[in-house]
């Protein structure tokens, strides 16, 4: 039986669902309730990974545990990001330890080994930075070391993907947000628009995320290995922004600012939200400065070696099933 935590976010879903589609038993431990994981005849652990004693109940017969659940974002308090991304990590490794888990699949991210510089075609040989622009990638590179450290340890083998801008159906983050600005005339252009980033449609995220299991084992080259996991080839940010925003019937972005400009402007809005306590995050910070005006792409040739990644879903069949949505939202 595999285990995946976070199953019913955004893509831990697609991953319990693909799961399903393989013939697989499948637990999820998650918070809410989701309809949709009851129609797919899933076993279902209310709990937190914050607590311990639900993690280890969670992680009891399991195989393989799919650690999917985290909290992303752009501003607010470390404590909040360190307790559920990398607490909520250390009582996962523990509930594998106790109830000898044979595979740990992490999902972790680029950012934790951003360091405000481009990443042009970079590879996994990136090191960790010494300091972080947020909570959230610093968060979860703590976690990930912590994976990749306990491989190997009571014959747990771990392993970390780090999927790049996830995208496609059911997305309540990153699609919704650019709309609701687009459509606000709050959507500015970062830079001279020629950055170049990857992505990965959220079928092609959760597909990599099985196609590591199943190569996974102490023996195997994905043990005790990080991942990049996005599109073979990278896209202009501002181009595929604007395609988005036609799909939506939604004007194009016209207004632009400097990096320089916007990454001064971040500081200066961090500033105003701490020292006057402000509710919600910024509208801009000086990290998503970066990520909106900075070229980040990555290699998947370690992936494609390892454990045979590949994508299942074009990136035009993934515009064309996310169309409908687009329209909704806009």
């Amino acid at each position: 039986m595999h285990l995946v935590t976070g199953g019913g976010g955004f893509l831990g879903l697609y991953v319990v669902e693909q799961l399903v589609a393989r013939g697989d038993r499948v637990r999820v431990l998650c918070r809410g309730d989701y309809p949709r994981l009851r129609e797919l005849g899933v076993e279902i652990v209310r709990g937190d990974v914050r607590d311990p004693a639900a993690v280890r109940t969670a992680c009891e017969a399991i195989d393989t545990v799919f650690h999917v659940a985290a909290v992303a974002g752009i501003w607010g308090p470390w404590q909040h990001f360190y307790e559920i991304n990398t607490v909520g990590t250390r009582n996962v490794l523990a509930g594998c330890h106790v109830a000898g888990v044979r595979k740990l699949v992490y999902t972790s991210s680029p950012s934790v080994v951003y360091d405000g510089r481009d990443h042009l075609d970079a590879d996994e040989s990136l090191p960790y930075p010494s300091s972080f622009l947020c909570h959230y990638p610093h968060s979860k590179a703590i976690a990930e070391q912590e994976v990749l450290a306990a491989n190997g340890r009571d014959g747990l083998a771990t392993c970390a993907l780090r999927p790049h801008l996830i995208w496609g159906p059911r997305d309540n983050h990153l699609i919704p947000r650019l709309i609701e600005r687009a459509k606000s005339g709050r959507l500015r252009r970062v830079g001279p628009g020629d950055n170049l980033i990857s992505m990965v449609y959220v079928e092609n995220a959760a597909a990599a995320h099985l196609q590591a299991e199943a190569a996974l084992s102490l023996n195997s080259p994905v043990s005790g290995q990080a991942y990049f996991i996005n599109e073979t080839e990278p896209v202009n940010l501002w181009v595929w922004i604007n395609e988005l925003l036609a799909r939506a019937n939604l004007p194009p972005v016209t207004k632009s600012a400097s990096l320089r400009t916007a990454y001064a402007a971040g500081a200066v809005l961090e500033s105003l939200w701490w020292l006057l306590r402000l509710s919600g995050e910024p509208p801009l910070t000086r990290f998503l400065a970066q990520q909106l005006g900075g070229s980040h792409h990555y290699s998947i040739a370690k992936a494609e070696r390892d454990f045979g990644y590949r994508p299942i879903v074009s990136v035009e069949e993934g515009m064309r099933r996310l169309e409908p949505e687009l329209k909704r939202l806009a």
